[in-house]
């Protein structure tokens, strides 16, 4: 997320291209596809703790190896260590595959909660690390990234757990005795189902859904990761000042978080995929209204692009992740979204490659960003025409 910060000052202190630069953190994205296929079924067996833990440890070397290198192959190297065998084993794959292990009537709370850390993410650290890197410059920028990294993420790793199970409980915190209370009853029934809705990784790739999911959050993923890079850069680029435009990536921060409540409540009554195509649909509103208010140099129509922006993309870790639950069941989720990941991350990563050779060939980001807004609209599409699996017991009989 706080990548177009650092984006400038290293282009210009290293003299490479800006395509360069997004190759260099999409490529280690496209390495990191290839570790989650194997994470996966690490965290259905293992549990998240000890991946956190060694998560935690290669992400903070590869962050130091950053501040120090000063070639474009060692840019790669260790951007491929920090992404691929670092932020992987902390990321919304381990993290969400355990949540959706311990909630299932209440899983659309817990996973809008449970990605609240992202949206405080997008509202502090773009503000703070702009201030880091334009006072103090852009090696120690990834320093104190590396110090935050270990600060954070030890801490957490210690208290996680694999699955309600190993601790005598079941999902949403009800027992495995006897009780006959409402709440036991209906985390039971819900239980039920979804041992009847589980698939195993072979059996979900065999489905249209898996694909349709995949390709659907692809699409996002390429425009979300894209938007993300270059939203300071764009801001710039249009005659803003980059205090301005971090300005602008705390209020996507700010959408995202307060998108929160509102992606949980829905997620308890309605379609799913509707809520995707509702928030995908939002963030290209926002993309949109960027792109006005760069035309316009209006700063307020810059701030609620932002903000739709981000209040869409408040709902992509909730909605995707609550979708593979109610299509596959909790049991083998890990191993199913880690087979399913290296889809979605060929997406973003020619996404930002694309959007950086564009503006390199045309000098400015506009008519990317526009084509980006297209992008989730086709996303929104793609996913709706996605359909829940049959249970396996009879899509098998």
């Amino acid at each position: 997320m706080v990548s177009g910060v650092f984006l400038d000052p290293l282009v210009e202190e290293l003299d490479i291209k800006v395509w360069q630069f997004a190759a260099a953190i999409s490529l280690a994205t496209a390495f990191g596809a290839i570790a989650v296929v194997v994470i996966g079924p690490l965290v259905d067996r293992l549990g998240p703790r000890r991946l956190m833990l060694a998560g935690a440890a290669f992400c903070a070397f590869g962050l130091v190896g950053l501040s120090l290198q000063a070639t474009i192959m060692f840019f790669f190297l260790f951007q491929a260590i920090s992404r691929a065998l670092g932020v992987n084993l902390f990321s919304g794959l381990v993290i969400n595959a355990t949540l959706i292990k311990w909630f299932i009537v209440h899983r659309g709370w817990a996973l809008a909660i449970g990605s609240a850390g992202v949206s405080l993410a997008g509202i502090i650290t773009p503000i703070a690390m702009t201030g880091i890197v334009d006072n103090f410059g852009w090696r120690f920028g990834y320093l104190a990234l590396a110090g935050a990294v270990l600060a954070i993420i030890i801490p957490v790793a210690f208290v996680m757990r694999r699955q309600p199970e190993d601790m005598g409980l079941l999902p949403d915190g009800a027992h495995r005795s006897g009780d006959s209370g409402v709440a036991e009853e209906r985390t039971r029934a819900a239980l039920a189902a979804d041992d009847l809705q589980t698939h195993t990784r072979r059996q979900a790739m065999a489905t249209p859904g898996f694909w349709l999911l995949a390709l659907g959050y692809g699409l996002n993923t390429a425009a979300l990761g894209s938007v993300v890079l270059y939203a300071i850069p764009f801001a710039t680029s249009v005659g803003f000042a980059r205090s301005v435009a971090a300005a602008g990536l705390g209020i996507n921060g700010v959408g995202n978080l307060t998108a929160k409540a509102v992606w949980g409540w829905g997620l308890q009554r309605f379609d799913a995929r509707r809520l995707a195509g509702a928030a995908f649909s939002t963030s290209a509103s926002g993309v949109l209204l960027m792109v006005v208010a760069g035309e316009a140099h209006n700063t307020l129509l810059l701030m609620i692009g932002f903000y739709l922006y981000g209040f869409g993309y408040g709902g992509t870790i909730p909605i995707g992740s609550f979708l593979w639950a109610q299509y596959f069941g909790r049991r083998h989720i890990g191993a199913i979204r880690g087979v399913g990941r290296p889809i979605t991350l060929v997406f973003s990563t020619i996404g930002p490659i694309a959007t950086g050779a564009f503006f390199d060939v045309t000098g400015t980001y506009v008519g990317a960003f526009l084509i980006l807004a297209f992008i989730y609209l086709l996303g929104a599409v793609v996913v709706n025409l996605s359909k829940v699996p049959r249970p396996v017991t009879l899509s098998s009989a």
